[in-house]
């Protein structure tokens, strides 16, 4: 793996230290990025876990911030249950399903269903992705120790232990057990002039594709109760070429639906 750890200042040694050895790479001490040119990519350990590109013209880095930022203008201002994610969700005032999202991602979608009010379980694979989550969820704890209004989200998002494979990891549910699950598998752009934030070329790089996405889709549809939502870019093809019963569009994306049983009224 093109990546290592660093520590933000010596106060993080001993976490950067742990992490690296979970992770089995290597640890660079504290180190700028701007001066590291043997690894692409380092995982910088300080108050916040961060992905960061090194050299001197890198782009900013990538973490988890359930708690600032886009985060929280989102949960202010996004748009309450009126967003295309919770009626694709089937969230509605009364009825707040649980949902698996089994490719959590940096978890953006998974905290806007939890601050609309479903219990949301989050799935990830890929273990520098799971560490940002990890640290992220432990932030949003923390915070919600001093902040009413987190403290319900915090309870309602859970991360699961890390797993090697969302697939097998439904396969082996109860048929009908879940009642949303959500899908936002990672999907190669064919628009080479397609625009992708710079600071999140470092996040596409570590996760790559997700080839095995279509097999997802059947798994997923027999672990579910009333839906199966996955997001899409707005001109991809339908997973595992299959269409689904409804769809959501917006500018650059879809929200899918593969519905089960009907939403309670």
């Amino acid at each position: 793996m093109q990546l290592a750890v660093t520590a933000a200042d010596e106060s993080h040694v001993p976490a950067a230290e742990a992490l690296a050895k979970a992770l089995a790479i290597s640890y660079l001490g504290v180190t700028p990025e701007k001066f590291i040119d043997e690894y692409p990519f380092v995982l910088r350990r300080g108050d916040m876990l961060q992905l960061c590109a090194t050299g001197r013209k890198a782009p900013g880095p990538v973490g988890v911030d359930f708690v600032s930022g886009a985060a929280a203008h989102r949960r202010k201002y996004g748009g309450g249950k009126g967003q295309q994610i919770a009626k694709a969700a089937g969230i509605r005032s009364g009825f707040y399903p649980r949902v698996v999202d089994a490719t959590a991602g940096l978890g953006r979608d998974a905290f806007v269903l939890a601050s609309l009010g479903s219990e949301v379980r989050m799935l990830e694979r890929n273990p520098v992705v799971y560490a940002l989550l990890e640290d992220g969820v432990r932030r949003l704890r923390q915070a919600a120790e001093m902040d009413r209004e987190l403290g319900p989200i915090a309870e309602r998002l859970i991360l699961e232990p890390r797993v090697d494979s969302a697939m097998a990891w439904l396969a082996v549910q109860e048929q009908e057990s879940i009642p949303v699950i959500y899908l936002d598998p990672m999907f190669p752009s064919r628009d080479k002039s397609a625009k992708v934030k710079k600071e999140m070329v470092a996040f596409h790089e570590i996760v790559g594709s997700d080839a095995d996405a279509d097999g997802l889709l059947g798994s997923a549809l027999a672990a579910c109760y009333y839906r199966t939502v996955v997001k899409r870019p707005r001109l991809a093809p339908d997973l595992n070429g299959q269409a689904p019963n409804l769809r959501f569009e917006g500018k650059s994306g879809r929200f899918d639906i593969y519905t089960r049983h009907g939403i309670p009224g």
